[in-house]
């Protein structure tokens, strides 16, 4: 691969990050905080949160099995995403490749950044080649983005078209692992240490329950997750996520039983879904969602809004014309959706 400095923006690899006071004494024991501008009143919210999430990191790194310096914390996985753009790609000359269809931040991201985004289309089967990805590639190319499982269509991108993009592409590849818990295939955070351009996005979204505290995680080689400390901003998650984060993490079990529950409901939930009439087909998934190809999709979609039930309608993206991508709930919220549909009529 090119080096971190060739694939590094010129301003953001001399760039001298931001000091902040929680850091500068890092190391010492500390109990009078005169430094911050802090009020010393309405403890603890009246102080600046770990800018680095250190306690956060010490348990992740246990779960994970990644070392603590390898791991990014953001503001959800839409901040890491950003921060490729941000500290990899030079606006209006580098450009980035990505499957099609797939999670929509990549181009919002790109398009933002004024970066240029190339789109190679999956096949039929929504699989696509590493090929074809390198195809598309040039020497501007600074990154190439595989979501997988992928949104929308659910399924893993063959794991060994993704090491052979890994292996053979000079520039960052990132994997967007948000629904691996789901999924049979072993995570690409193996593949981490022998691989100095994979960058690998977890989220604490999907299967940890915890979407609303904005919590995501990039993990890669060092000298990648210190660019990405350079550039955030100085106190990027907050104390009352890094709170919740501790305690969702110390709770593992439960999670453990929630995808196991999740799982069960997602081979029920598709087994109801293709004897529906409505229904044209299942496309196979490894998240918690599935991709279900209608009759109409729209007026279902209206039909069920109507109900008080919202799937997502997806018949507008690529190769997903008359689909409708549906979230696994619980098991009530799964047989009401379903007792729905019985009752539409065309």
């Amino acid at each position: 691969m090119r080096t971190l400095q060739e694939l590094t923006r010129p301003n953001i690899w001399s760039l001298a990050p931001y000091s902040s006071a929680r850091n500068e004494y890092s190391g010492h024991v500390a109990h009078v905080f005169l430094d911050a501008n802090e009020n010393p009143y309405n403890a603890p919210f009246n102080r600046y949160p770990d800018p680095l999430q250190g306690e956060v990191k010490q348990r992740l790194a246990k779960i994970k099995g990644v070392p603590e310096e390898c791991i990014f914390l953001g503001n959800g996985s839409d901040e890491a995403i950003d921060l490729v753009y941000r500290c990899f790609c030079e606006p209006k000359t580098d450009n980035v490749v990505a499957i099609c269809p797939t999670y929509g931040m990549y181009e919002v991201c790109a398009d933002i950044n004024n970066v240029e985004y190339r789109q190679v289309m999956l096949d039929e089967h929504f699989q696509v080649t590493a090929e074809k990805l390198l195809a598309a590639t040039d020497s501007n190319t600074k990154v190439i983005w595989i979501c997988s499982p992928n949104n929308p269509t659910g399924n893993n991108i063959y794991r060994e078209e993704i090491m052979k993009v890994i292996e053979q592409f000079d520039g960052l590849v990132i994997v967007d692992e948000a629904y691996i818990d789901f999924s049979s295939e072993k995570t690409m955070l193996l593949q981490l240490a022998s691989h100095p351009n994979l960058i690998v996005l977890h989220t604490m979204s999907k299967a940890w329950g915890s979407a609303a505290i904005r919590l995501g995680m990039a993990f890669a080689q060092k000298d990648i997750i210190d660019i990405f400390n350079k550039v955030k901003y100085p106190y990027n998650v907050n104390l009352l996520t890094q709170e919740q984060a501790i305690k969702r993490l110390d709770d593992k079990i439960s999670v453990e039983k929630w995808v196991n529950m999740l799982l069960l409901e997602r081979g029920r939930l598709m087994q109801a879904f293709a004897e529906l009439p409505i229904c044209e087909k299942v496309y196979p998934t490894d998240a918690n969602f599935f991709l279900a190809k209608m009759t109409d999709a729209q007026k279902i979609y209206d039909y069920l809004v109507n109900k008080g039930i919202i799937v997502r309608n997806r018949t507008r993206i690529t190769l997903c014309n008359n689909c409708l991508r549906v979230t696994i709930g619980t098991k009530d919220e799964n047989g009401e959706l379903l007792g729905a549909l019985r009752f539409y009529k065309e």
